[in-house]
Parts: structure tokens; sequence; C-alpha cells
């Protein structure tokens, strides 16, 4: 067994893709988001390959819910290896006078806060081990900031800073910090940003091939797959028609 991997945010996309592909590297999964039904889905998915799997319903809004999560975990599954904080939205796009506050307040309790507080949670396990692997999945939009993007930018920014920030402060204990920034992915992203209308998300995808969830799953095993003593701290990953948060090749 290669260790115990927690990813957030497993219920679709990026953090599903990733919690499949842990799997396969030999990872037993601890899976967390907030669909109970596409949990266990991806639990018996997961079993299937052979895996033990814990599934627990969570919003990483909620700093009392999240610590209450890692509190009841038993001791066995207390010994996490890899933390992957996948969680993350965008809500809204549009001029920032213009913009709505209940998508900046979900934006920021949940790319910045949620992570935090799962992060806190967690990372005792592996500061007493002196051992473990975080992986924090950021954006193009925490390099570089685009119109309409201004709130989102923000809190990418500082899932960016985050991580280099956590990567100096564990350094003592030998755990190694991460990102992935990911360009233009096709996953539930975009309807989630424009509140579910499915043809502007659509629209966003529209013309050129995007990333899919698994090549970001891809990269992840890629970073805990190196030797011990190799850390791939930040990896920006763009399709191959995406230049720049705003460059992108269409066909029409």
């Amino acid at each position: 067994m290669a260790g115990i991997a927690l990813v957030t945010g497993a219920t679709s996309g990026i953090g599903e893709a990733t919690a499949l592909r842990l799997a396969d590297e030999g990872y037993d999964i601890i899976a967390t988001g907030r669909r109970e039904n596409r949990l266990n889905t991806l639990r018996e998915k997961i079993e299937t390959k052979g895996r033990k799997c814990m599934v627990y319903p969570l919003d990483v809004r909620v700093q009392s819910d999240v610590q209450n999560f890692a509190n009841r975990l038993p001791d066995e599954w207390k010994k996490i290896d890899v933390l992957v904080n996948n969680a993350g939205l965008a809500a809204g796009k549009g001029p920032i006078q213009e913009g709505n506050l209940d998508h900046w307040e979900r934006m920021i309790d949940t790319n910045v806060k949620g992570l935090l507080y799962v992060s806190k949670a967690i990372i005792p396990f592996m500061t007493s081990r002196k051992k473990g692997h975080i992986i924090n999945i950021g954006s193009i939009a925490g390099k570089e900031v685009y119109p309409g993007g201004n709130v989102y930018n923000g809190t990418k920014h500082a899932v960016d800073a985050l991580t280099r920030g956590m990567r100096i402060d564990l350094i003592e204990y030998g755990i190694r910090v991460s990102q992935i920034a990911p360009g233009m992915v096709e996953t539930e992203f975009s309807l989630v940003r424009f509140d579910g209308d499915q043809q502007k998300a659509d629209e966003t995808y529209h013309g050129f091939d995007p990333l899919l969830a698994e090549d970001i799953a891809d990269a992840v095993a890629y970073q805990v797959t190196r030797p011990p003593h190799v850390n791939v701290a930040d990896m920006l990953i763009l399709p191959t028609a995406q230049a720049s948060a705003i460059v992108v090749k269409k066909e029409e």
C-alpha cells in the first residue's frame, strides 16, 4: 500500500478523478464533499480497484464540521500521507463594482478559508509523524488576473501565497507542499460559476480542446510518486490552445 490520501471536493471533476487515480497508485482514499450520493458511488468505484475508501459528507466552509471530521477519524485513518486540497469554486464573473456579495462570500469561504480549515485539522497528523505531502489545487487565476475575475483571482492568488508559506513553515517536519495551477479544465466549474446556465458553461469550452480532470489527476500522481528528496513545488498546466488566462485559440 502506498499510504492514505485525503481528497476534498471529491464528488466530481478534478477531485473525483484524483481520488480514482491515487487509488490506482495504491493509496487508500478518504474522500469528502457535499453530495453524499456521489461520494458513495465514488467509494464503490475505488473499492472495485481493491483499495479501501472512507467517505465523509463535508462542507469545508464550516470550521467546526471540519475539525469534528478530523477528530472522528479512526486512528488507522489518521496516518494521512497525502492531502489534496481540491475543494474550490468560481461564482459569477463581471466587473467588481457589479459584484454579487453572495458569490464573493462563497469563493472566499471555500477557496481560502476552507483550505485553511482542512489544512489546520490535518497537518498535526503529519507533523507528529514528520511525514506527508500537501497538494493545493490553485489556478492560472492565481498567477495572473483577467477581466471579470477579480475576487476569484484574489482567492487563487491567496492559494498560491499560502502554498509558499506552508512550504516554509513545514520544511522542518519533512513535509512536501506543492501546488497545481490548471488553466481551462472542462468540469462542472463553469456550470457552477454561471449558476447552472448550461449554455454559458458550454460556450466556455467551445472551439478548442480543454484540459480534462484526468489530466490534473495525472499531475497529482506525478507529484506524489517522486522520490522523497524531490518536491515538485509548482505546476502550471494549460491546454495547448491556451497561452495565458485570456489568450485562447478557438476554432469557429
